[in-house]
């Protein structure tokens, strides 16, 4: 006989606008004057792994002081990391998770809104990113914002030019564990992407794709615990 499933209320999704002691946007502004770009960077590493209050603390603090805007109750997990924050901007309420690396570009920008859960071990490559409002990402899931063009083909792919495509994923849109998100890709809102699927093409909103590669399954429906959870508020 299986064990039946249990429906219990999400923590992060449910909770208000956080807010931040005082003392955060001081230590933000400070590490910013005192170390500069390239200082901070090197002043995270000392940071970037401890489970410690203080570390915790720093990790936030260092991320809002490079980052080209962050909004408040900014969690950090342990281990995660990043490439050009400066092109960073950060809503309300994300949360970052263990060992996930957002790789930015000096000219690229990436957008992560509020309320945003990204899991641990999550990779992006966010030369052109845009993650909407209250988007759930999965542990190991994945964005690939780019590609070699492999030509001319005498050339070593790894040298040849990049690719750069825009990758949008859309307000309260879900992204399963170890999902895939190909360059050019829009997940649409209130989308479902399953576990390990692989994207290659648009998401309509409100639908739920997966696969390799991933395919339309169906629309979500009112008897879809995923949409009424959404609809309560929790992601």
């Amino acid at each position: 006989m299986s064990a039946e499933a249990r429906i219990v209320q999400a923590v992060h999704g449910r909770s208000q606008k956080p807010a931040d002691p005082a003392y955060v946007a001081g230590l933000a502004e400070e590490l910013k004057q005192s170390y500069g770009r390239a200082g901070l960077i090197e002043l995270y590493g000392r940071f970037a792994t401890g489970d410690g209050v203080v570390d915790s603390l720093m990790r936030k603090a260092i991320w809002q002081a490079i980052a080209r805007s962050c909004g408040t109750g900014l969690q950090v997990a342990g281990g995660a990391g990043f490439k050009h924050p400066e092109t960073f901007e950060i809503g309300d309420g994300v949360f970052i998770g263990a060992q996930a690396y957002i790789q930015g570009r000096f000219d690229g920008t990436c957008k992560i809104g509020n309320n945003v859960w990204i899991g641990p071990m999550a990779y992006f490559d966010a030369r052109d990113l845009e993650i909407g409002d209250s988007v759930g990402w999965g542990p190991g899931a994945k964005v690939l914002g780019s590609t070699h063009t492999a030509l001319p083909i005498d050339v070593p792919i790894i040298r040849t030019d990049l690719e750069i495509k825009p990758v949008r994923i859309c307000a309260e849109a879900d992204i399963g564990t170890n999902a895939t998100i190909l360059p050019g890709v829009t997940i649409g809102k209130g989308a479902i992407v399953g576990a390990g699927a692989v994207v290659v093409s648009d998401v309509e909103p409100f639908s739920v794709a997966a696969g390799v590669p991933a395919k339309f399954i169906r629309w979500r429906s009112e008897n879809d615990p995923m949409t009424n959870m959404s609809r309560e508020g929790r992601s």
